[in-house]
């Protein structure tokens, strides 16, 4: 007796048969990739590459760290306050992913300026508020070491970060939004000023809370 007669004799559809392998494809999840630098260890593990420490004071004079975002998601970008050309759509963007995650209590969102001398405690407390921000809890603005920042640029987040007398503004930075998993790795990098990546942003961020 062939297969197909034998799945036929007991009212097993192909059809259905078909709808159930594809139903079972369909309910694998999806992932995101981990970005950046990898190594293996002497054990043969992969150790990928994270966010190191830092220490940091946002608007609310509250010290961040790493423990600041430890078991949560977060988004990270860097900016200044009187940035002339990207950083205004890059707020609004960001204001956007605000809106829809902010009653998630483990997501957050870290903007780092640029420009620490200028931008200060009171200085990103009077932006956060400007922006509509009513809540800095969960979106953090930092100051601190301007060595530190664009260390944390550089290396750390893998994105353009420091001082240019030849760019607006007297700086240059990314317009990356970056997307940082509970274990401090990178899992996305989008265009900050362009609304489809962000809207693809928030679809990773909600594949990313899936996965975890």
């Amino acid at each position: 007796m062939s297969r197909l007669f034998y799945l036929k004799k007991h009212g097993i559809c192909c059809v259905s048969i078909l709808l159930l392998l594809t139903s079972g494809a369909c309910q694998q999840k999806e992932t995101l990739p981990i970005l950046g630098r990898r190594t293996v260890s002497e054990q043969g593990d992969t150790v990928y590459h994270s966010i190191g420490n830092y220490q940091l004071v946002d608007q609310d004079s509250s010290e961040v760290t790493p423990e600041t975002f430890e078991g949560k998601i977060y988004v990270a970008d860097f900016f200044f306050t009187s940035c002339p050309t990207i950083c205004p759509t890059m707020k609004t963007q960001m204001l956007r992913i605000y809106q829809r995650f902010q009653d998630k209590s483990d997501f957050a969102i870290l903007s780092h300026t640029i420009d620490p001398k200028h931008d200060t405690v009171a200085v990103l407390r009077d932006y956060a508020e400007r922006i509509g921000l009513e809540n800095g809890s969960q979106w953090h603005f930092v100051t601190g070491d301007q060595g530190e920042i664009y260390r944390l640029g550089q290396s750390d987040y893998m994105v353009t970060a420091g001082a240019d007398s030849d760019a607006p503004g007297g700086f240059i930075h990314s317009g990356a939004f970056l997307l940082v998993d509970k274990n401090k790795h990178i899992r996305g990098v989008y265009d900050g000023t362009v609304s489809d990546d962000v809207d693809k942003l928030m679809k990773d961020i909600d594949v990313l809370f899936a996965e975890e």
